[in-house]
């Protein structure tokens, strides 16, 4: 999303997502001589919110068509709070013969859940919801009622094999998806690598995601104007508008690395109002459907990351994910490279170092093993390590596999066999 909206005014020519988020084409100035027909026909004010509900389009895009108008002299502006706008003498002039109402949604089909197996929701407490009624657990209507009892499919093929929630009885997967039954906000926090990622994939196979950074803006939640081919500019609704229109759970990755102020945008969405205003977009109004929920992601260790107060008492459910090495074992990996990665996890807890491999390391060592070797995986793992703790990953890798291990490196060069 390259266009600025502070430097161009889309057109409001543009096609037009409907409400629902689907776009009926267009042709140039259909949209406006539409949205002068409802004015002149209204005989009354009327906001932009207004006139898109009766064309069933969106309203940043009714909103340029009335802009458009009213520079033409074709309406005018009665208020700015809220913005509502007048037919005038030429209105109807501007006016289409008929209008055209957007058709109405069709929703995305979801996977399906996943069939209950043991334990029914009424054995479950039920948690107080953030910025909103909770729904019991209890309840027959809660979607996600069944415990899941073994390994659960991601989206990317591979299995995740959950793991209980400390002080309960509940696997991860079915944890998290009781809490979005609940509409209790949840932040996995831990180490990079240990499976936070797999567990909400796995809970919410339908989650759309925004993967955070320091340089993650506004528009990468709510969307952003971009130009077509043809030289018209159309907004393009972002993640969190998608998510919220959808009903399905948006997932926050690196949540805390995103500058606060950017992050902010999502919090009208968590509370009571569950709904956001896309000041981009003229002043659109997006109301979050049923099922819609946030669930984030914290990396603890990582520069920058900084779990501020806003963000800490959104989220009412915080959990820490660690790393699984006993899932590591079963998964085959080398028994001495586990061994070197519980050592190092105990030193990292007395605080002797500040890195031990987790279990996307150990697993990436099993995947060099294979097609390098042992020693070279080893090596790798001695390689990876930040720099003021590679001399302890050395010492334990060398204690382990028995023989000392150098960071991973080109040798010798390759010199033609000899014929």
């Amino acid at each position: 999303m390259t266009a600025s909206t502070s430097t161009t005014t889309p057109p409001a020519t543009a096609p037009a997502a409907s409400a629902g988020g689907s776009v009926s084409r267009l042709r140039n100035g259909e949209l406006r001589a539409m949205v002068a027909r409802v004015l002149a026909d209204a005989g009354k004010d009327l906001t932009p919110r207004n006139i898109a509900h009766t064309l069933n389009r969106s309203s940043g895009a009714v909103g340029n068509a009335c802009r458009v108008l009213a520079d033409r002299g074709e309406a005018e502006v009665v208020s700015t709070t809220p913005l509502t706008y007048r037919a005038t003498a030429t209105t109807a002039s501007a006016a289409a013969p008929a209008i055209t109402p957007a058709p109405p949604r069709t929703p995305r089909p979801k996977p399906p859940a996943a069939p209950p197996t043991t334990a029914p929701a009424s054995t479950a407490a039920t948690p107080a919801g953030a910025g909103g009624a909770a729904t019991g657990l209890a309840s027959g209507k809660a979607r996600s009622a069944g415990t899941v009892t073994g390994p659960v499919m991601r989206p990317n093929g591979m299995e995740y094999h959950p793991r209980l929630v400390a002080g309960t009885s509940l696997p991860d997967v079915t944890a998290l998806r009781r809490l979005r039954d609940a509409g209790v906000a949840a932040l996995l926090y831990g180490p990079p690598g240990t499976g936070k990622t797999s567990v909400v994939e796995a809970a919410f196979p339908d989650c759309v995601t925004v993967q955070g950074d320091g340089d993650t803006v506004v528009a990468d939640f709510v969307g952003d104007y971009t130009k077509t081919p043809d030289g018209e500019f159309v907004f393009v609704h972002g993640p969190l508008v998608r998510a919220m229109r959808d009903g399905v759970p948006l997932f926050i990755d690196d949540a805390t690395l995103i500058p606060p102020t950017v992050l902010a945008v999502v919090y009208p969405a968590m509370d009571g109002r569950r709904q956001i205003i896309v000041k981009a977009n003229g002043g659109e109004v997006v109301d979050a459907a049923p099922g819609f929920y946030v669930v984030a992601g914290h990396n603890p260790g990582v520069h920058g990351a900084v779990l501020t107060d806003a963000l800490s008492s959104r989220f009412s459910v915080q959990v820490a994910v660690s790393s699984d090495y006993d899932l590591a074992d079963q998964l085959g990996v080398d028994k001495k490279a586990v061994r070197v990665a519980r050592n190092l996890a105990t030193r990292q807890e007395r605080g002797e170092v500040g890195w031990a491999p987790q279990l996307r390391e150990l697993l990436a060592f099993k995947k060099i093993a294979a097609v390098l070797g042992v020693d070279a995986a080893a090596a790798n793992l001695v390689g990876i390590a930040p720099e003021e703790d590679r001399d302890t990953v050395a010492a334990v890798v060398r204690d382990a596999f028995g023989r000392t291990v150098k960071p991973l490196a080109l040798g010798a060069r390759v010199t033609p066999a000899t014929r």
